[in-house]
């Protein structure tokens, strides 16, 4: 049982139950009462056979201790207040642990709790800034680089429970998707007032996954949406306690509803049937498992290096230029700042990526060879819209590897020496001279840069609005 602490608990309150002290329960099985100290205490580990003599001479089951709900609400405090006095965000302070005795009252131990409670809500407070995130995004970015955007195991664990629902081909469907989550235990539920900073719900407590209305724009993404919660449990995830622990588990439930919408073998094969055809297109991936374009592009991303020897880059970007995703290993040099995170910054006016909003034609991918100070890159770049902005993404290789892809033979060639501001970010000197102190603009101002994000539990997510959600939910209101 890894929750040592829990086990101690259950193992003290059933000897105190029994009336036994720890001298007299030692004698009874065998072992010296200060080793039964460490035990209660969380501090060593007994064996099944030791535990199985403790609870014949307290008159319980093996399973009443091996139970992994604190004994008692007092219990339950104690717990709390032993894993936060271990927590990183109080070893900082350099201050001494509290362990909690006989005389210290309930009224005691729930200050102390709470103060721990406000403390670590502080601290994520602290954390979820726009420069921590930054920063945390940034070398997650590049962790994923050295790994080629791959994690095997995530592919282990949505290559069987796609077997366990017998999916083998085609694009899955929302059905399949509803018995993937029976078999973990949930249910999903589309609901038109979900809380406005949230995608999704789970309520764990009664097996419930809240989606937006399945009649939504767009609708074919709630299956992703629906996996990616899902993926928490999968995944064994715990409430992040840091930021960089959020946008790590974030990729990975993204990630793992990758994988089951296009399962490894399956999108391999179609791939590597693609590149032994010369004809690597994003869209007909798309269209094969019945995903968006996004979709298809970041899991061609995840498959591209490991098996099919490709180095890649992918884009997503917005009409006005900037990055808000970025992905590469093929050596593109991506718009950064000078914390090397390339979120927000501005891609060349000459790159793909802003060139193909200019097209009047924008149903199909437009490609593009551009040379750059690195080398010459093909790139495949299909424009969308939202309801808030034009965005585009790009799916581009080196010069080397473009005989695989379809578009190749396009004429559509640039050049961009970004970062040389030279290159498309100063004006033509003609029209500095010509405009030069002789015009004012008004800035647009982007809402959520003066909009603080809710700091909940979750980052981003209003802990006030969730909980009501679920209590309106959970009762049948």
């Amino acid at each position: 049982m890894n929750d040592l602490v829990t086990l101690g608990q259950r193992i003290r309150h059933f000897r105190t139950r029994a009336g036994m002290t720890l001298d007299q329960l030692g004698e009874k099985i065998g072992i010296a009462g200060s080793q039964l100290s460490l035990m209660e205490n969380g501090r060593r580990e007994p064996r099944l056979s030791l535990l199985s003599a403790i609870a014949a001479a307290v008159g319980v089951q093996l399973s009443d201790l091996l139970d992994e709900a604190p004994p008692s609400k007092r219990a339950a405090l104690e717990i709390e207040l032993e894993r936060a006095q271990h927590s990183s965000v109080y070893a900082s302070l350099g201050l001494p642990s509290i362990r909690p005795s006989k005389g210290t009252s309930d009224e005691t131990l729930e200050a102390m709790v709470g103060l721990h409670r406000e403390l670590a809500r502080r601290a994520r407070q602290a954390i979820a800034t726009p420069e921590e995130a930054r920063r945390a995004n940034t070398e997650l970015r590049q962790h994923m680089r050295t790994l080629d955007n791959y994690l095997p195991e995530i592919e282990v664990v949505a290559e069987r429970l796609l077997a366990e629902v017998g999916h083998s081909t085609g694009a899955l469907t929302h059905r399949s998707v509803s018995r993937i989550a029976e078999k973990l235990g949930f249910e999903l539920v589309h609901v038109h007032d979900l809380p406005h900073s949230a995608r999704s719900v789970t309520d764990l407590e009664n097996g419930r996954i809240y989606l937006p209305p399945a009649s939504v724009p767009g609708g074919h993404g709630l299956r992703g949406m629906a996996l990616q919660a899902m993926g928490h449990r999968v995944l064994g995830h715990t409430t992040p306690s840091t930021y960089a622990e959020f946008l790590q588990q974030r990729l990975e439930i993204n990630y793992f509803a990758a994988a089951v919408l296009m399962p490894e073998r399956q999108s391999v094969e179609f791939l590597a049937a693609a590149k032994a055809d010369r004809n690597i297109a994003v869209e007909d991936f798309r269209d094969a498992f019945g995903v968006t374009h996004e979709a298809a592009a970041l899991r061609f991303t995840n498959l591209a290096t490991t098996h099919l020897d490709l180095e890649v880059h992918f884009l997503r970007v917005g009409d006005d230029g900037a990055v808000s995703k970025a992905y590469e290993n093929d050596g593109l040099r991506l718009p950064v700042d000078v914390t090397g995170s390339t979120e927000g910054q501005f891609v060349c006016r000459h790159w793909s990526a802003r060139t193909a909003f200019t097209r009047t034609n924008r149903t199909t991918e437009f490609y593009q060879y551009t040379d750059t100070p690195e080398g010459t890159f093909f790139d495949s770049t299909q424009t969308g819209t939202t309801a808030a902005e034009e965005f585009s993404i790009t799916i581009g290789v080196p010069f080397a590897h473009s005989k695989w892809f379809r578009g190749r033979e396009t004429t559509n060639r640039t050049v961009s020496t970004c970062p040389d501001e030279n290159c498309c970010r100063r004006p033509a000197p003609d029209l500095s001279e010509r405009w030069s102190g002789k015009a004012w603009s008004s800035a647009k101002l982007h809402a959520h840069i003066l909009s603080p994000l809710p700091s909940g539990t979750f980052p981003g997510v209003d802990d006030r609005e969730l909980y009501e959600f679920l209590e309106v939910h959970a009762t049948g209101a």
